[in-house]
């Protein structure tokens, strides 16, 4: 190949990289106190987004959200299932237990004693100022948009 089709070839991949990094990671900001002290308002973390419904890439693997995991939730509203109330359009908690994993203490007013396929478990690390499961129940994975990869610095 001549040296001018390399450049164009290397910036046409660069490119297309550029273009799918900007797909799969996003950058969200906190708001509210329910993931203190790890996250307070304000912090920015960043976002690998994941597809509604669908195990996203994790850098060439296909990952599922695991349990410790820190997501992003999409809110629904009437009539798409659990509605979550007021604020913005998404949530940040912790994926507290995931499909197969068993129902944590306190949360046996579910019926389920493990978490069912498509299912998962969230909650606020602050108990005290976090709306989450223990109010919504079990959350649909659908409503999963993304898994935090890290906190960025201020």
């Amino acid at each position: 190949m001549t040296p001018v089709l390399l450049v164009l070839l290397a910036s046409a991949l660069g490119g297309g990289a550029a273009m799918a990094a900007r797909r799969t990671l996003r950058v969200v900001e906190v708001h509210g106190e329910s993931m203190e002290p790890g996250l307070r308002s304000g912090d920015r973390v960043l976002v690998r987004t994941l597809r509604p419904g669908r195990p996203g890439p994790s850098w060439g693997r296909v990952r599922r959200v695991r349990r410790g995991d820190v997501v992003v939730i999409s809110r629904v509203g009437p009539g798409e299932g659990v509605a979550l109330d007021g604020g913005t359009n998404l949530v940040i908690k912790r994926a507290a237990a995931v499909a197969g994993d068993p129902i944590p203490p306190g949360f046996e007013a579910l019926g389920e004693t493990r978490v069912p396929p498509g299912r998962l478990l969230v909650l606020g690390d602050n108990p005290s100022r976090s709306t989450d499961s223990r109010q919504w129940g079990l959350l649909p994975e659908s409503r999963i948009t993304g898994v935090v990869i890290r906190r960025l610095s201020a």
